[in-house]
C-alpha cells in the first residue's frame, strides 16, 4: 500500500491554461493540497483537479550554478540545455520528435542554488510522458554532436551579451559583490569556459546533483495520488539517495559601498545598485517586501517609477527587488537611461532610498500597497504551471502549506512602524555597490 499523508489547505485558483490546445476557465474553487509519500520514500505536493486533462509537474534538486567547478563556469546551465537532447536509445532528433508526437513539454533550468525541471502533458499520454522524463533524468546521452551544438548556441548568446550594457552590468556587479564565491561567477559561463566543457563534465555534474535527498516536487492536474506515486518512483526512485554537493559558504555584500563605471559606446547607460538584504527566513522579510513594493517593487505605483519615469521621463522601466539567495540576501535596484542623464538618474534613486529612511510612506500609501499586494496574490494561481511553481517555491523556502492561507494576513499585519524599522535596518546610511555601463559612465 502507498502511504499518504494529506493536509487540507485551501488554494484559490481561477483556471488552468492549456498551452497550445485550448483554454479552460475553472469556477473559483478551493482546492486541497495533498502531501503524498511514495512507496520509494519520495514526497510531493499534489493539487488534483480533473477539470481539464492536463498534468503539470515542477521539481528541483539541491545545487545549481553554485556547483560549477572553478574554471567550468556555465556547466550547470549547459546541463540544463542538454538533458533533453537525447536519452536512452533516442538521439537528440528522435527524442525531440517523440516529445512533439506526444505533445509533451519537458524543460530544465539551472538557478543559483537549485536545478529545476518541469513536465507538462495531456493526461491520455501521461505514461509515455513520464517515461520520457525518466529517460531525461536518468539516462541522458550527452552525445558529442548535441553537446557541441548547444555550446555553440550558448557561446553565441554570450558573444551578444559582451556588448550588451545590461548583461555587462549584471556580470560586473555580481563578481564585484561576491569575489571568490560561487555567486560572483557568471552562471551562464564565459565564452572560453563554455567552449572547454565536455560530455564527461556534464555526466560528472549530473551524477553529483541528481539525487533523492532534498528533491522537491509539485504536481497539479488530472491525476490521483496512487497513480502519481507510482509514476514518481519510476522517474526518481533509482537515483542515488544523496548527491555529492560542494559546500557553499554563507556570504554577504560588503556594506562599505563601491562604484564601478564601465565605458561602452552605446546611447543608453545601464545602472545596477545593490545593498545587503535579507534571506527568506528572516522575520523582517515580509515587512521588507512591503517596504520595497512602495519604494521600487510596485511597477506602476512605486516611488522610483514615479520619480524616474513619470515625472522626468528618464527611463522606460525602473524598479527594485529583494533577492533571497540560500546563502546571501540582497536588495537591488536597476534601470537604463540616456547616457547624458545617468548621473541624474542615479542621484534620484539614491534620494528615494534616503527618503524611505527619513520620511517613510504615509498611512494611505501603506494601505494601498497592502491592498494591491493581497488582491493580486490570486493571479499567481490562475494556471496549472503557476500553481505548481508556487507550491515548489514554498517547499524550497520551507514555508509550509499554510503559507498560502497566511500570506495575505502577514502582509495586512505590517504597520508603518514595521516599514520604518526595516527601512532603517536595510537602507539607513546606505553605501551601495553601484555599477554603471555606457558612454555616460564616469
Amino acid at each position: 500500500m502507498t502511504a499518504f499523508t494529506a493536509t487540507g489547505r485551501r488554494l484559490a485558483a481561477a483556471g488552468f491554461l492549456v498551452a497550445g490546445l485550448f483554454a479552460a476557465t475553472l469556477p473559483a474553487a478551493a482546492m486541497e493540497i495533498q502531501e503524498i509519500t511514495t512507496p520509494g520514500g519520495l514526497t510531493a505536493w499534489l493539487v488534483q483537479d480533473d477539470t481539464v486533462p492536463i498534468v503539470a509537474i515542477k521539481f528541483a534538486f539541491a545545487g545549481g550554478a553554485s556547483q560549477d567547478p572553478d574554471g567550468k563556469e556555465g556547466l550547470a546551465n549547459l546541463l540544463s540545455s542538454t538533458l533533453d537532447e537525447g536519452a536512452g536509445d533516442l538521439d537528440s532528433q528522435a527524442f525531440q520528435t517523440r516529445l512533439e508526437d506526444l505533445s509533451v513539454r519537458i524543460g530544465f533550468d539551472a538557478g543559483r542554488d537549485n536545478f529545476y525541471g518541469s513536465l507538462r502533458t495531456l493526461t491520455p499520454n501521461i505514461d509515455d510522458a513520464f517515461e520520457m522524463l525518466r529517460l531525461a533524468v536518468n539516462e541522458p546521452r550527452f552525445d558529442t554532436d548535441a553537446v557541441e551544438r548547444m555550446k555553440r548556441q550558448i557561446v553565441s548568446g554570450l558573444r551578444r551579451e559582451a556588448t550588451d550594457p545590461d548583461a555587462i552590468a549584471g556580470r560586473v556587479w555580481a563578481e564585484t559583490a561576491f569575489p571568490d564565491h560561487p555567486y560572483g561567477r557568471p552562471s551562464s559561463g564565459t565564452q572560453d569556459s563554455v567552449a572547454a566543457l565536455s560530455p564527461d563534465d556534464l555526466a560528472a555534474l549530473h551524477g553529483r546533483i541528481f539525487a533523492r535527498k532534498d528533491l522537491k516536487i509539485s504536481v497539479v492536474g488530472a491525476i490521483g495520488p496512487e497513480r502519481l506515486a507510482a509514476l514518481l518512483d519510476s522517474v526518481f526512485g533509482t537515483l542515488p539517495e544523496a548527491g555529492e554537493l560542494v559546500a557553499v559558504a554563507d556570504t554577504a555584500l560588503s556594506p562599505d559601498g563601491e562604484r564601478k563605471s564601465i565605458a561602452l559606446d552605446v546611447p543608453q547607460t545601464s545602472i545596477r545598485l545593490g545593498l545587503p538584504g535579507l534571506k527568506r527566513d528572516d522575520p523582517d522579510f515580509i515587512p521588507a517586501f512591503v517596504m520595497n513594493h512602495i519604494l521600487g517593487g510596485g511597477s506602476f505605483s512605486s516611488w522610483l517609477y514615479e520619480e524616474v519615469r513619470e515625472k522626468r521621463g528618464l527611463a522606460y522601466s525602473v524598479g527594485s527587488y529583494l533577492i533571497p539567495y540560500e546563502h546571501a540576501g540582497l536588495w537591488m535596484a536597476a534601470t537604463g537611461t540616456r547616457s547624458d542623464r545617468a548621473e541624474e538618474t542615479l542621484a534620484i534613486i539614491q534620494a528615494q532610498i534616503a527618503r524611505m529612511v527619513s520620511e517613510g510612506p504615509g498611512a494611505e500609501e501603506l494601505a494601498k500597497a497592502k491592498a494591491y499586494m493581497t488582491g493580486s496574490y490570486a493571479l499567481r494561481f490562475d494556471t496549472s504551471d503557476k500553481i505548481a511553481d508556487q507550491l515548489l517555491g514554498l517547499q524550497i523556502e520551507g514555508l509550509g502549506m499554510d503559507y498560502i492561507d497566511n500570506r495575505n494576513s502577514l502582509i495586512e499585519a505590517v504597520t508603518l512602524e514595521d516599514v520604518r524599522r526595516v527601512a532603517d535596518r536595510l537602507l539607513k546610511n546606505a553605501r551601495p555597490l553601484v555599477v554603471t555601463v555606457g558612454s555616460g559612465a564616469s
